[in-house]
Order: C-alpha cells, then structure tokens, then sequence
C-alpha cells in the first residue's frame, strides 16, 4: 500500500483509535527457566476433576459454543445465591469491564476510580472519549466517599472500586463500600478479582442496593487466567442490557466446561488459598528483613517498597537478569515500588535467593552478578 494510501486509511480512523500508537509486535515469551511474578498468576495446575471437564469439551470443538453463556451463567447463579438473571459471563472479566465502558461513557462524561488503580482503565476510557478521574486516597484501607461524592467526582457515570486494589493489594471494609452505595445514586463497579484472599466481599450488598455491579473472575484464585472466564453480578435491568450488546459467541466451549466445573468443585481450591496466604506472609517477612517496606496485602501479590539507592526499574531489571521476572508500575505514582505475584514456595525461594543475592552485592559496593 503506498504511503498517500495508508495516510488515507489512518486518516478515516475514529478520534479516539488515533490517539493511539501502532502496537510492536511485542517482546517474547519468556523462557521456561524464568521464573515469571509479573502478572498475578496462581501457578497451581487445574485439580484432575476440573482438567478432566476441558478435556470433554474439546470433543465438541466443532460446535459454537452455546448462546448467552446459559449453562455457565445457571451454575455462577447457583454458587453465589442469586437469579440467573443478575449474572453475566465474560471472556474475563476484563470483557465484562470494557462492556461497562461502552454501555455507560459517551465522549466528554467520566468516571472516578481510586488511584493508585488498575491502568487499563485509561485506555478503556480514552476509547470512549471519556475521563479517567483518579482520586488519591490517604488512607488506602479506607475509602474516601467524601472525595467521590462532591468535587470534580460528583459528575462520573460510575465509580470503579477494585476490593482488594491492584496494584496495592489493600481492602477496603465492605462497610464503607455500602455507606457509598447508600449515599450515591450512581453505579458502582466492584471489582473483585482478588477477593478469594481477603477477610469478606460484597455479594451481600447485592439484594440491596440496584446500582451496584459486581465483577468476579476465575483467573486469579482458581488458576484459570488462560481460559478466560468472568462474571457481572447485579440488578436485571443492568445485567440484560450489558448481555444485550455482548459480542456473540463471546466464549469458547473449554471456558463453559472449566468454569462450570471450577464452580462446583471449589471446595478442592482451599489448600490453594491457605498456600498464598501462607507464603505472602513468608515473603512479606522476609523483604522487610532485606530493607524493603511492604503494602499489607489481600491479594495474590505483594506491593515492596524497594530500599533506598535504586528504583524500582532497576530492580526489575536486576531480577530479570537473575531470571526472576516482577512488575513495575511507574504510570501509577510507584516508581520506587515492585509488584511481586505469590507461587509456589520453589518460585518464591528462587525470587528471595536472588533479591538477597542483589541486596547483599550492593552492601558490598558490588553490581548485582549475572546468573549461574
């Protein structure tokens, strides 16, 4: 295509895809002797029962998956004690966010979200020719309902709230959550991804309060993140209309099969949990026995404070040399910090080696050592 051509595509653009730059093609998966705490993963295997349920489906691979996600939909409305009605399924609840995004946003409305918060949220709104109002918190176990109800707040479409918050890992108690409900006549979106590690949820307010959404996945808790299922919980006249504007066929049959499966069987997942509790504790320890300052978390990750000389892109970049991969999240205020995924006790043993083998090479005046 010739480059007077091209510029004419580009040009017929929307205003909003043309804010955005061409994507690379991006950097290679990692090797499989990486040990990879970027990006909040649980790192147990599918149990044999759920495994066995994605392997039947793969004999109806030649056939669409069903319509509107019933089946799936039936058993999310069975666990968690609602209609079925009032639950959507989504190819994660990634989908089920970005559905909201188009549903409620119009070009020049917003919508607040406590910062530090899940940056995806940005392009999401930016898509939309919307504002992403981040409102700062003091006090990150606590939510500031004074902030999101008054000020340039008060106008948003919808607040998103993510309980526990990535990237910090904090909670907020459900107390304040409902006090904001009661007090707002406005959506809420709880996200709560992470909530399988924390003291309580939300489900709960449901029955309550009509402008609450609620979003769930199995990524996190159920070591399911590469098949990609998600669920919205709220009022029915919210839920079918989000359903409405769904794209069709929007999961695969391994997705309904596992996700289904993963519901019935969730018992077997609480050895699991107990391991990432028990080993976020472990590591926490041990960081702030190396210098650094830790978030308190209810997540599957640990926010660290590196200590003082280097930021956190260095120490990403020094891990990653050690073949340790964490994240760094500059874009949110933490420049100083990285974000640390919870695994197995052999991943997080390998993480602490090296983050020790780093802190000990800078109190000798040494750069940190390539690996063996």
């Amino acid at each position: 295509m010739s480059d007077a051509k091209l510029q004419n595509v580009l040009s017929s653009l929307s205003q909003a895809a043309r804010q955005l730059d061409a994507l690379p093609s991006g950097r290679p998966a990692p090797a499989a002797n990486y040990v990879k705490l970027n990006t909040n993963e649980n790192p147990f295997p599918l149990p044999t029962i759920v495994w066995q349920s994605a392997i039947a489906a793969l004999e109806r691979q030649y056939l669409y998956p069903e319509d509107d996600n019933i089946s799936l939909r039936e058993a999310a409305a069975n666990t968690y004690g609602v209609a079925i009605d009032h639950v959507i399924a989504g190819n994660g609840s990634s989908e089920l966010l970005g559905l909201i995004y188009r549903a409620f946003l119009a070009p020049g409305d917003s919508v607040a979200m406590l910062s530090p918060g899940f940056s995806f949220n940005r392009k999401l709104a930016m898509l939309q020719g919307a504002q992403l109002l981040e409102i700062g918190c003091n006090e990150p176990q606590s939510l500031p309902i004074d902030q999101l109800l008054v000020g340039p707040a008060k106008d948003a479409k919808f607040i998103l709230l993510a309980n526990p918050n990535n990237p910090t890992g904090t909670f907020i108690p459900i107390a304040d959550i409902e006090r904001l409900l009661a007090q707002s006549d406005r959506l809420v979106v709880l996200d709560e991804a992470y909530v399988d590690f924390a003291p309580d949820n939300g489900l709960r307010l449901l029955s309550r309060y009509p402008n609450l959404l609620l979003l769930r996945t199995l990524s996190k808790s159920y070591a399911a993140a590469g098949i990609r299922v998600g669920f919205g919980f709220g009022h029915p006249q919210l839920i079918g209309r989000l359903r409405n504007i769904q794209n069709v066929f929007n999961m695969n049959v391994i997705g309904h099969a596992v996700g289904i499966s993963i519901l019935a069987h969730r018992a077997v997942y609480e050895e699991n949990h107990m391991h990432i509790r028990h080993e976020r504790q472990r590591v926490a320890t041990a960081l702030s026995q190396l210098g650094f300052s830790l978030t308190p978390s209810h997540a599957n990750f640990l926010l660290a404070r590196v200590p003082a000389g280097h930021d956190g892109r260095w120490w990403q970049a020094a891990l990653e040399r050690q073949r340790v991969l964490v994240a760094f999240l500059p874009d949110n205020g933490l420049e100083n910090c990285i974000r640390v995924s919870i695994g197995t006790k052999a991943q997080m043993d390998a993480f602490l080696g090296a983050a020790s083998d780093i802190s000990g090479s800078l109190k000798r005046g040494r750069s940190p050592v390539e690996p063996r």
